[in-house]
């Protein structure tokens, strides 16, 4: 895997990891990690999907995570809508991104259905989606306290300190805050989908623990994306079916390549 470096944009210093394009002319895969993730915990499957797709990919860690800049706690309740229509489009602009497929995991998906329904977009081309939600269900919360009380109790930590270092903090509680505050209950992001103006792949495990197939149909009425539901699979589906996953990516990128 290529090493990690950093780039600058307005609002701060961002960890990111290029792969190299190897199609001319091919969209660059720009990566959104979960809610607890960051460059590192993606670990080779953005490798995979790009020497699937003969795509470059951009993989980069949010502000709070992995070795990015520090953020201020508590985060505030829109916290993904901020990421979707602010930083991320400096991102793009400050790493030269041109035609671009958005790819996100949990929180990465639900700002990558944000970004792509919130405005002006010509250089996207397509989006996936892993385990994303687009409203808050009982599961969603019931397994997030549950991380809470691995966090309090157990070694979710330290399992975490290895990637985030000094952002373990503000990485775990700036997400687990957001999402247990009673008024997040009302977050909902379903009004963006019909903004979507590209093709769009939904993926989720049949066992997801945060979330019920509601959120792909949901996503599907809202925007015509294309399902796909991988039994054998829970939150995390390009870690428990990788092989189903990049084969099911590189099904959606070929017309766009």
């Amino acid at each position: 895997m290529s090493a990690t470096d950093f780039l600058d944009i307005p609002q701060g210093r961002l960890e990111i990891r290029r792969i190299s394009e190897a199609r001319a002319g091919a969209p660059t895969l720009v990566f959104l990690h979960e809610g607890l993730g960051c460059v590192g915990m993606w670990r080779d499957f953005p490798d995979r999907v790009a020497a699937a797709t003969g795509c470059g990919a951009l993989i980069y860690s949010r502000f709070g995570y992995g070795a990015s800049d520090p953020v201020a706690l508590p985060r505030p309740l829109r916290y993904m809508h901020d990421e979707a229509l602010a930083v991320l489009p400096a991102l793009l602009r400050a790493a030269g991104i041109g035609p671009h497929v958005l790819i996100g995991h949990s929180d990465g998906g639900s700002i990558a259905l944000i970004h792509a329904g919130g405005g002006a977009t010509p250089n996207l081309k397509g989006v996936v989606t892993l385990a994303a939600h687009v409203f808050v269900e009982d599961i969603s919360v019931t397994s997030i306290a549950a991380a809470r009380e691995q966090w309090e109790q157990g070694d979710l930590r330290a399992r975490l300190a290895r990637w985030h270092r000094d952002n373990v903090d503000a990485a775990f509680l700036g997400w687990n805050r957001a999402w247990l505050d009673p008024a997040f209950r009302a977050w909902n992001i379903e009004a963006f989908l019909p903004g979507i103006r590209v093709p769009v792949l939904v993926i989720q495990g049949e066992d997801d623990e945060y979330g019920t197939l509601e959120q792909v149909e949901s996503i599907r009425k809202g925007c015509g994306a294309e399902p796909l539901v991988l039994p054998e699979s829970g939150h995390s589906p390009q870690r428990d079916r990788p092989e189903a996953v990049v084969a099911a990516i590189g099904r959606f990128l070929a017309p766009l390549l």
